[in-house]
């Protein structure tokens, strides 16, 4: 019958979720992740994400697979998509059910919320130069407003590392940036050697932004989860927005806090079970 998946998506940003409880490593290749991928010879989705066995006191293990075939650190609106295919998949009706998945950034806490939205822990952001990675400053400087010259013109960009790495440039209309043109110069500059995502953000308010995305792996998407955490926290420390703020992304909103209290940074938003099939 083929290869069981379910497709999930998070403000449009689509994802093909495979139940890999059974063994610590993916069940299936890059290559034929890339496959799956395709929208029109494939199931058609922005990555793989599976759903491995916990490590080291963690309820579950995440693995994603971009469409390209590489494989990011995190993702912030595959970790809600991933959490609530692990609720179906319990059977879990309950709200407000917390998980501990490990990933390769590190421990990551989904909260399941009564309202069909997921709130997410995702750590505290890094800002020194070398933990971007990038090589725009000294390594263990921030980069805050650093000029970057992408496409013969010279960008102010500021960087953050949501356990991946993100490149934020504040524009006066989003709409006005041709993505499909500058952003894989952005994520294949030389000053990032890990590649980077780079979001372009219109502030509309203080608590109020507008963003475009351009993701490592993936191109042009709908939405990215960590992209909207490091906007906001690029926006506090350009003293362009509020430490709670509404991001408006392509695919619909996500609610965004960088606390204070405790220096970690709390994203909210939707993550909808599309379809279930079977591949191959």
């Amino acid at each position: 019958m083929g290869l069981q998946f379910s497709k999930y998506q998070g403000l449009g940003n689509d994802f093909i979720l495979i139940d890999n409880r059974h063994a610590t490593q993916p069940v299936i290749t890059t290559q034929q992740a890339v496959a799956m991928c395709d929208r029109h010879f494939g199931i058609g989705g922005d990555g793989v994400i599976f759903t491995l066995p916990g490590d080291q006191g963690t309820d579950y293990t995440m693995r994603i697979y971009n469409s390209d075939g590489s494989e990011p650190e995190m993702c912030g609106n595959g970790i809600r998509c991933l959490a609530k295919f692990i609720a179906d998949l319990e059977g879990i009706g309950e709200i407000n059910k917390t998980y501990k998945i490990q990933t390769l950034a590190g421990v990551i806490t989904p909260q399941i919320q009564g309202d069909g939205k997921v709130k997410v822990d995702m750590g505290e952001p890094q800002l020194m130069a070398h933990l971007i990675p990038t090589t725009l400053t000294e390594a263990e400087a921030k980069v805050i407003a650093q000029p970057l010259e992408v496409a013969n013109k010279e960008w102010l960009v500021t960087c953050v590392s949501m356990g991946n790495p993100h490149c934020i440039t504040f524009v006066d209309d989003v709409e006005a940036i041709s993505l499909s043109e500058i952003g894989t110069l952005f994520e294949h500059h030389p000053v990032f050697p890990q590649r980077t995502n780079t979001e372009f953000i219109q502030v509309v308010r203080p608590d109020y932004i507008k963003m475009r995305v351009w993701e490592r792996g993936a191109g042009i998407t709908l939405a990215c989860g960590t992209g909207a955490c490091a906007s906001v926290v690029a926006g506090v420390l350009n003293d362009k927005c509020d430490r709670v703020c509404l991001v408006e992304l392509p695919g619909g909103c996500l609610e965004i806090e960088w606390s204070q209290t405790d220096n970690r940074v709390y994203m909210t938003g939707a993550a909808e079970p599309v379809f279930t099939g079977y591949y191959g």
